[in-house]
């Protein structure tokens, strides 16, 4: 299903041209990832895996400014043996902003060995509905 997370534009991430700088929409989206897994019953990474980012696409669809709040919605749109796709929708109110998906990969803690999500990860992600 989807989780949502809203994030407030601080002024220190926009660039001269007032909008929110590039680079900080990677920041958010990790974190509403993280925080998502967080929310698991339980500490995913005592399960003996962590994620990793292999891949990401950007498409900025129009700009956001200091004090306004995002809104950003993520589901899996993929599931793979050691990968998984994180899809993004961030929104200023009815505004779209920016879509993005990240390709993910499992890794076991503290290394970067891959390993295969647990299934109570996979069914978490895949099956709850979370606001």
């Amino acid at each position: 299903m989807t989780y949502s997370m809203d994030i407030k534009v601080r002024y220190g991430e926009v660039d001269r041209q007032g909008v929110v700088f590039n680079a900080h929409y990677l920041a958010y989206l990790d974190d509403v990832v993280d925080s998502w897994l967080r929310e698991f019953e339980g500490d995913f990474e005592s399960l003996g895996w962590d994620l990793m980012l292999k891949k990401v696409n950007l498409e900025w669809h129009g700009p956001a400014g200091t004090g306004e709040v995002l809104n950003v919605e993520a589901y899996i749109s993929r599931w793979g043996n050691t990968s998984f796709d994180v899809s993004f929708e961030v929104k200023v109110k009815n505004r779209l902003v920016l879509t993005a998906t990240i390709v993910y990969v499992g890794v076991k803690t503290g290394t970067t060995e891959t390993l295969e999500a647990p299934e109570q990860i996979r069914e978490y992600l895949s099956n709850e509905k979370v606001s």
